[in-house]
């Protein structure tokens, strides 16, 4: 059994949303109207503690008129329709439109959209979850007496989204899951940790980890106590699929955001056209992408999922857009309109971001490199668009030797270099793939659901 697509309220307000079209539409050359309620709630489980956290609801309209130069924005809270109808004909008021303002809207679309799931988390009591991550608990804290603390973290969201314009009618329901669990382990040189997470717009049907996932967490965990510093210097590096795709987050994510390009903070903006990488690189940010945790059905302005190929064989294509960015550069719209809730404006934001895979067997790879290290998890990434720097750091990973990964540990591993040098030096992709769940912020704030990853890659970078 599914939950309802909407809210009741949203429900018997969609109908009214052709009248409020036309309300503002009267005056604007362009209007839209957005009915969104995003709800998120946190579980936690560890050793000591049990916690049920629900986040601040947001739920409300967004009206939407282009003046012929900029897109201006109102938001009302609830889904009342006269307070909808007379926020619609106060917000056109007072305004100088010009007449001959146009937008690119794409084709008619219309549909209602809801993820697929087995296991719907709105209809499972509270208790329940909370007795499932509690077993979780039990059987994490059962494999080593080292573990000093098995933390479950479950992550519960949900987004309902209708959008409204002279060309779309859309509506959409996005569940969202995303459980972590941190197992921290004390030895004589200290206290450390390790995570192993599980995300995507599923139910809780995916949220599953086999007895061998969780000894190899412990054990990873455990080996973290006796880990080598990693003598500073360029190496080989092979990146795992989390990794890589870190990489790719922070050197071709928000540079290539392209409100960064109008507010000229991003040095990609000089770079179209241009290589940027070695041939075996192609990037794509893909909201479409099934079940993914930064997938949608359509955007915050109405525009349906697809991939949009960012670097084709090394060469920087183009970037990601909102409705704004694309007509004020006049370039195709891309599906990256996004928002964190209805208080906030849209940006143009990645979704799933990753690199495209190439050919070569991961042993293939690996046997490429007589000396290196093989950075198999990352804790943190930050980028700077203006200078193009990145900095990655690698939770732990290990030292290659003669082609082959040993047992020897390296953590941390902080990996730095400027992009367009990073991805030059890539000269082998592998034939796998895997995405990683997270969360990216604008800048402080604007936080939105994404994934990145890709394939192994060898590359050559500064570390230390």
């Amino acid at each position: 059994m599914k939950d309802q697509l909407l809210k009741p309220e949203m429900s018997a307000l969609r109908p009214a949303l052709g009248e409020v079209l036309k309300i503002l539409e009267k005056e604007a050359p362009y209007g839209a109207v957005s009915l969104s309620s995003r709800e998120t709630t946190q579980y936690l489980v560890d050793n000591k503690q049990e916690r049920v956290v629900a986040g601040k609801p947001t739920a409300g309209v967004i009206l939407r008129t282009f003046d012929g130069r900029t897109l201006r924005e109102k938001a009302l809270g609830g889904f009342n329709k006269e307070d909808v109808i007379r926020g619609a004909k106060d917000f056109i008021q007072g305004v100088e439109y010009a007449s001959n303002g146009k937008l690119d809207l794409g084709e008619e679309r219309s549909g209602d959209f809801q993820t697929e799931m087995e296991n719907d988390p709105a209809l499972v009591p509270t208790e329940d979850k909370l007795e499932f991550l509690r077993e979780m608990n039990r059987r994490v804290r059962a494999i080593d007496p080292r573990i000093v603390n098995a933390r479950v973290n479950f992550r519960d969201m949900r987004e309902k989204t209708v959008f409204r314009d002279r060309v779309a009618d859309l509506a959409q329901d996005i569940q969202r899951v995303n459980m972590t669990i941190v197992v921290t382990v004390m030895g004589d040189q200290g206290v450390v940790f390790d995570w192993l997470s599980r995300s995507g717009t599923a139910g809780l049907e995916i949220l599953t980890f086999s007895d061998d996932e969780l000894a190899g967490l412990v054990k990873k965990a455990i080996k973290l106590l006796d880990a080598d510093r990693v003598e500073p210097g360029e190496y080989q590096l092979v990146t795992a699929p989390g990794v890589s795709g870190v990489i790719c987050h922070e050197s071709f994510g928000h540079g290539v955001e392209t409100d960064m390009f109008l507010k000229e903070r991003a040095r990609a903006a000089s770079y179209l056209g241009r290589r940027v990488g070695s041939d075996l690189v192609n990037i794509y940010d893909d909201p479409s992408f099934p079940g993914e945790f930064g997938s949608y059905f359509f955007d915050d302005e109405g525009y349906p999922a697809k991939p949009t190929r960012i670097v084709k064989n090394g060469i920087f294509e183009r970037g990601l857009t909102d409705l704004y960015s694309a007509s004020a550069l006049k370039i195709e719209r891309s599906p990256n309109g996004r928002r964190q809730d209805f208080t906030r404006k849209v940006y143009p934001r990645m979704t799933n971001t990753f690199f495209g895979s190439g050919d070569l067997p991961l042993e293939d790879l690996i046997g490429q490199v007589e000396e290196g290290i093989y950075v198999s998890k990352t804790s943190s990434g930050m980028e700077d668009p203006k200078g193009w720097g990145i900095q990655v750091t690698g939770h732990y990973g290990f030292e290659i030797k003669g082609g082959k990964v040993t047992d020897k540990m390296y953590a941390p591993i902080g990996i730095t270099g400027y992009v367009p040098e990073v991805l030059s030096s890539i000269s082998a992709v592998a034939d796998d793939f895997k995405l990683d769940a997270g969360f990216c912020g604008k800048g402080t704030k604007e936080t939105v659901p994404v994934t990145s990853g890709g394939p192994h890659l060898l590359m050559k970078a500064r570390v230390g």
